[in-house]
Order: structure tokens, then C-alpha cells, then sequence
């Protein structure tokens, strides 16, 4: 009986801690991203998607000289205990970059991006920043690791 009483009690402050942590998320964010570092500025939109408060997906097009990727990320969130609204992520994604020289020399690049970064999320109001290292593992036309990469994102949050 005893068992029973204590499974009920863990299981109820599990359901009360996973409902106040996902009362502080969002379900879909539209923003834009900069990705700056050693390298070309790029700046564009991007959309958050949270599948279950835990697993997100991400995407972006950027544009800078020259060169326009497009990104997907997947994401694991976690806030962090005892703060409102700040968590941190780690990810990876496919990202392509289409070069054009406007010449004989434009070409793609296919490359892998993980992250590793913060979020923000302002509990009184509809916007989430965040930070991330999201260096460029290009695995394509020399393959090369680019690991001075960063993003910055700024998000209207939607329900």
C-alpha cells in the first residue's frame, strides 16, 4: 500500500513539474537569424517548432554576399530549474549553401551543423531570444570545419 501511495505522489509531482514547464514553452516561433563568425555575415527568417515541449525542429534561409543556405536543425530543449523562461538546447541539421559568383564558379555546399546554445523566452511577453556555437562542418568542395560559427535569433512566439 505503502508503494502505491508513494508511485501516486511521484507521479503527481511529475505531471504538476511538466505542466509548469511546458506553461513557460511555446509551440512555434517565427523570427529571424543572424549567423555571424569567421566568414561572411548572413542574416534571414527562420521557424521554431516544438513537437512536445522537449524535441524541436528549426529552420532557416539565410542570405548573405553572395551565398544563400538552407537549414534544418533538430533540437533537444531543457529549461533550466529554478529560472523563468531561460533553457538551453543542443542540436544538429543538414544545411546547403548555394554560391554564386555570377560566373562559371558557382556551386553548393553540403554541410552538418550542430548547436549548442541558450534560450530565452520573456514570460510576460510573445518573444524569445537566443545564442548559439553552431559551427560549419562542410562536407563538400573541400571539405573543410569552420568551428568560429554563431547564430542569434529573435522570435515572436506563437501558441
Amino acid at each position: 500500500m505503502k508503494k502505491v501511495i508513494l508511485s501516486f505522489f511521484v507521479a503527481s509531482a511529475l505531471t504538476i513539474a511538466t505542466h509548469e514547464a511546458n506553461a513557460q514553452a511555446y509551440k512555434t516561433a517565427l523570427g529571424v537569424a543572424i549567423d555571424l563568425g569567421d566568414g561572411a555575415t548572413l542574416f534571414g527568417p527562420q521557424i521554431k517548432h516544438s513537437f512536445d515541449g522537449t524535441n524541436a525542429g528549426n529552420a532557416q534561409v539565410l542570405f548573405g554576399d553572395h551565398v544563400t543556405i538552407i537549414g534544418a536543425d533538430y533540437s533537444y530543449n531543457q529549461p533550466f530549474r529554478g529560472t523563468n523562461g531561460l533553457g538551453w538546447y543542443v542540436g544538429v541539421g543538414p544545411q546547403i549553401a548555394f554560391v554564386d559568383h555570377w560566373g562559371d564558379d558557382d556551386h553548393a555546399h553540403f554541410a552538418i551543423r550542430p548547436a549548442a546554445g541558450l534560450e530565452y523566452k520573456i514570460p510576460t511577453a510573445p518573444l524569445a531570444f537566443h545564442f548559439d556555437w553552431k559551427p560549419w562542418w562542410n562536407l563538400s568542395h573541400e571539405s573543410d570545419f569552420e568551428p568560429a560559427r554563431f547564430t542569434l535569433g529573435f522570435k515572436f512566439t506563437l501558441k
